[in-house]
């Protein structure tokens, strides 16, 4: 069974980092590429980032990539994003998702066809 479970969430005071697990069961990384999306209350899903099967080439959204990297563990099945310099902004619950495709990952959701549980993660003080 095809499963994608998050973690590494928490609350985390700004300026802070944290890194997020996805381990995927049931797939395999060479063959799914992995997105990293969260929800903030209030507001719609979006995009963070995502990184292709094949030759591991990554895709951040343009306004995070100085803080957030998005890597991968084959062996382990497991994506990770390393998020820096976290703001009150990125409190959101994040979720990973896979895929066939990066291409556009931001706005194709709809092409992830599995999704995991999500985890939370506040920035505050």
């Amino acid at each position: 069974q095809l499963q994608l479970v998050e973690s590494g969430g928490g609350l985390v005071q700004p300026g802070g980092s944290l890194r997020l697990s996805c381990a995927a069961s049931g797939l395999s990384l060479d063959r799914y590429a992995i997105g990293w999306f969260r929800q903030a209350p209030g507001k719609e899903r979006e995009g963070v980032s995502c990184i292709k099967s094949s030759n591991g080439d990554t895709y951040t959204e343009d306004s995070l990539k100085a803080r957030f990297t998005i890597s991968k563990d084959n062996a382990k099945s497991t994506v990770y994003l390393q998020m820096h310099s976290l703001l009150p902004e990125d409190t959101a619950v994040y979720y990973c998702a896979a895929s066939y495709f990066c291409s556009r990952f931001a706005s194709r959701q709809a092409d992830f066809g599995y999704w995991g549980q999500g985890t939370q993660v506040t920035v505050s003080s």
